[in-house]
């Protein structure tokens, strides 16, 4: 018989309990073979070969699995790639009761499930994807002992009692993936994070693995301190991907992006992904690829949940070549043989661009990550940083309109720009909302959900147009007005409050009527509300400082946010190893002045877009100047190789393929240099190549470009 699960991590003595578990998970394995032999981390070994197919554990991965098998709380940091999910994975195998695993990556949640199953491992999700039956049947699995692996997002825990129904059941371990986004220093912080701390206590604080991809030193021992790691073994691999090559290419705007970036793509085969800071620019890049003959899928949040599995489904199964999202979208995206990524606008952080850009070369193989770089991006992300991170002044205007707009009960009718409207100074609505969300923090506000049973409605739509819409046939919802109109004696019109289980019983009450109104709603029938729903002000009549604002954290969280925006515009403006830059960064010892893998160290200058070759080793040689690519424009201070002086015979033949570039570039709307980047054309004089082998040997002329413009090249270059 089993015994009762504890909350104490320990390596089992026999398999795990359950109907469905025992003696299931581990049967066949080494493990079975020679139990009594064998230590955890064997035991562990075992199950990495025969139920994930690897032959060992990756550098830091034994160390943590050890750790987590000991029952120590463990704070992993390994690059993206590094195999951070084998670090709890495994370990759940061995543990008696319930791995939980906290995630922000909704997206993610299904794919790594479905690996799990894949391998016989019992793995389940529950995020607001699910209905509520489903999510009640997924919840009697873990009851009943059927599951082994659970993956939720911490908002799960805002209410009800999921985490007292857990601790009930035993967790043995706690995972917690992006742990960086607990830090209000990383570069992805979510207050809702916030709450893990708190989610772990009422777990019955289990031991704790928490795991990131990015986090400097001072977030690593931030993510500790909120947590309350107990004395926390720290696994720290390194953040060098080697295999990965670095490339920034300056630009003025979206025109010269959108042409680098079908210049990339067109020079570099394999799959890529394409990072957009908004959803209206990841469609218009997607459908610019599209019209350049590009194989491109939109990603973003706005898509449905139909649409949205397609588009993720096209591109995991290579229908798509190019996959364009939003950074936090493109995150959920899982393939190993991503070749390219290419950011269209630099991210708000170095920590976001190097995972990001992490997403590429995940089997080992090399890939390539470019920044497509216009000085005014960082005018945007400054604009979100104010409106995230409001000043003082701000909060206080928006602080003392709410309190003169409010009712003398304190309710609040106004929304973000209506408050915006009235407040003295010039505010956003962005900057009202985190406003807003300061002072609900501080205790000033409170957003109240409003009585189940008791509601507000006023009737919008008269008889005759009930009558037309709805027609005589029999309708619940018909039925539902003829019963407010009764109730009320026509005094719904004016708008009042009633009890839902007043209304006749068939109607189903609490149950039902609510989503009949939401949709007599969405038609303009009528307008509805919960009794007591919506934001109240605490104390209308009392000053701001009343009210616990940190205000110095604050400060420093805006300053820390602009600190980091700043970072990643020196990483563009680098003119020295990149690679290095960024170990640096993260406080990595293995930070070399030279990696001879990016842009700065290979010397490539704005031909890097077309010289760089895609495979294998650099062949890219030293360029005088630059307009767009690698190092790029004015301002960088590299040294350029000289180039040969040129004949005046040359000279000519050069100012013959400028102006064939150019019409060339006009005929496909894209910059000049896209077509061929001027060391390209000045090699061409030189050498005059007569054939489309001595052509292609050329550096930046790919095959791509030569299928496009070889013929026009070399006609030229025979006959010029």
């Amino acid at each position: 018989m089993c015994s009762t699960r504890s909350n104490v991590a320990r390596p089992p003595t026999s398999p795990p309990c359950g109907p469905h578990l025992a003696g299931s998970l581990l049967a066949g394995t080494s493990r079975a073979r020679s139990e009594v032999a064998l230590a955890p981390l064997d035991i562990a070994r075992a199950t990495l070969r025969e139920r994930f197919g690897h032959p060992d554990f990756r550098p830091g991965q034994a160390r943590a699995v050890e750790a987590v098998l000991a029952g120590r709380d463990t704070l992993v940091i390994l690059p993206t790639g590094g195999g951070k999910s084998v670090c709890y994975q495994v370990p759940a195998m061995q543990l008696e009761g319930l791995t939980v695993v906290l995630s922000p990556l909704i997206s993610l949640m299904k794919d790594q499930v479905d690996a799990l199953d894949a391998r016989g491992i019992p793995a389940t999700f529950i995020n607001s994807s699910l209905s509520q039956s489903e999510i009640a049947s997924r919840l009697a699995q873990v009851h009943r002992g059927e599951i082994k692996l659970l993956y939720l997002a911490p908002e799960r825990f805002d209410a009800g009692t999921t985490a007292e129904r857990l601790k009930n059941i035993g967790v043995s371990l706690l995972a917690i993936d992006e742990a960086h986004c607990i830090s209000e220093w990383g570069h992805d912080f979510r207050p809702s994070y916030r709450k893990v701390r708190d989610i772990r206590a009422r777990l019955g604080a289990p031991p704790t693995v928490a795991l990131t991809a990015t986090a400097t030193p001072d977030v690593r021992k931030d993510i500790a301190r909120v947590l309350g790691l107990r004395d926390p073994e720290v696994v720290l691999t390194g953040f060098d991907r080697p295999n990965l090559r670095w490339h920034v290419v300056r630009t003025k705007n979206d025109a010269e992006k959108d042409g680098t970036l079908v210049s990339i793509l067109r020079d570099r085969p394999g799959l890529a992904v394409v990072y957009a800071s908004t959803r209206k620019t990841v469609e218009r890049v997607a459908s610019m690829l599209q019209k350049h003959r590009i194989s491109a899928v939109a990603y973003h949040a706005g898509l449905d949940d139909e649409r949205r599995r397609t588009v993720q489904d096209d591109f995991m199964q290579e229908r798509a070549r190019v996959i364009v999202a939003t950074n936090a979208f493109g995150m959920g995206i899982d393939k190993a043989n991503v070749r390219l990524v290419v950011h269209h606008a630099m991210p708000g952080s170095l920590e976001a661009y190097y995972q990001e850009a992490g997403r590429a070369g995940r089997d080992g193989l090399t890939a390539d990550c470019f920044l497509l770089h216009a000085f005014q991006d960082r005018f945007t992300h400054e604009f979100f940083i104010k409106g995230a991170s409001p000043e003082k002044e701000v909060v206080a205007d928006v602080y003392a309109t709410a309190c003169r707009k409010s009712a003398a009960d304190g309710s609040l009718a106004l929304d973000s720009a209506e408050l915006a409207a009235a407040a003295k100074g010039k505010i956003s609505d962005r900057e009202v909302d985190s406003a807003m969300r300061i002072l609900r923090h501080a205790g000033a506000v409170v957003e109240a959900s409003g009585d189940m049973g008791h509601v507000r409605v006023r009737l919008l739509a008269t008889p005759e147009r009930i009558k037309d819409e709805l027609g005589d046939a029999p309708s619940m919802e018909l039925d539902l007005l003829r019963a407010l109109w009764r109730m009320t004696k026509g005094a719904v019109a004016d708008g009042v409050a009633l009890e839902l289980d007043r209304l006749p019983p068939g109607l189903g009450g609490q149950m039902m009527v609510p989503g009949m109104l939401e949709d007599l709603q969405a038609k303009q029938m009528l307008v509805w509300s919960r009794v007591g729903e919506g934001t109240s002000m605490v104390d209308r009549k009392a000053p701001l400082s009343r009210w616990p604002v940190d205000w110095e954290t604050l400060e420093r969280r805006r300053l820390s946010e602009l600190a980091q925006l700043e970072m990643v515009q020196k990483y563009a403006y680098a003119d020295r190893c990149r690679r290095g830059f960024v170990l640096r960064y993260f406080g990595d010892p293995a930070a070399t002045a030279s990696c001879q893998q990016c842009d700065n160290c290979l010397h490539l200058g704005h031909a890097a877009v077309s010289t760089m070759p895609s495979a294998g080793g650099a062949r890219g040689s030293k360029a005088k100047g630059g307009t767009a690519a690698g190092r790029g424009k004015a301002g960088s201070g590299a040294k350029s190789a000289e180039l040969p002086d040129l004949t005046e015979a040359q000279e000519t033949l050069l100012a013959r393929l400028r102006e064939l570039r150019s019409n060339l570039s006009k005929d496909d709307g894209v910059p000049a240099y896209v077509v061929f980047p001027d060391r390209t054309l000045r090699e061409m004089a030189r050498v005059r190549p007569r054939t489309p082998g001595a052509l292609g040997d050329i550096h930046g002329v790919g095959p791509t470009k030569m299928e496009r413009y070889g013929e026009q090249v070399l006609d030229l270059l025979r006959n010029g």
